[in-house]
């Protein structure tokens, strides 16, 4: 989901376009997986992707960790559905803007069950027995800090281990710069 965002980050994009991009890659991933089924637009367009990144796509970064400056009278306004209400920006990017882009895949009992149903989310979708094994993991978010320019970003985090296979090989104390990062641009749009 990174570098799909971050392949699309330039002046002018709207952050909250790239959250719900990365909600729509995590719901064709998670059907590619068994565990939804359905039409990814229709399940994005009823919010089933918060379920499943309950928090926003990242933050500003500036002198402070989370940067204030998210939300002013000048941009657009917070929004109030699940899942875009938690992002902490919803600005159309600017040259020279630093921010983070971390998406995440959860697996939260009470999201799925209670919370779909006081939000109003539908759960049709997911098939509870194909997700049973994936509910003791929690979940994982994977930052990378960007800084937008006239063109396109510079990647601050390059250089950090990111695939599945980098990351259990640096956790294993292994060379995981051996291992190719590969394509990570995602067809889903």
């Amino acid at each position: 989901m990174n570098r799909t965002v971050e392949a699309k980050l330039k002046p002018g994009v709207s952050w909250r376009d790239m959250h719900l991009l990365s909600e729509r890659i995590l719901l064709s991933g998670l059907k590619d997986l068994g565990i939804l089924k359905g039409d990814v637009k229709e399940m994005a367009e009823k919010r089933v992707g918060y379920l499943f990144m309950p928090h926003g796509l990242g933050h500003l970064i500036g002198i402070d960790v989370h940067e204030v400056g998210g939300y002013l009278k000048s941009t657009p306004e917070r929004d109030a559905q699940p899942g875009l209400r938690n992002l902490r920006t919803a600005r159309h990017m600017l040259e020279r803007m630093a921010i983070t882009v971390e998406p995440g895949c959860y697996f939260i009992d009470f999201l799925l069950n209670d919370g779909a149903k006081l939000l109003g989310i539908p759960t049709s979708y997911i098939d509870f027995d194909k997700i049973q094994p994936y509910m003791k993991l929690g979940g994982v978010r994977i930052e990378d800090d960007v800084v937008i320019t006239e063109t396109g970003i510079d990647l601050l985090s390059a250089g950090l281990p990111r695939t599945v296979e980098q990351i259990e090989a640096f956790m294993a104390g292994k060379d995981w710069k051996a291992i190719p990062e590969g394509s990570w641009i995602s067809e889903v749009a």
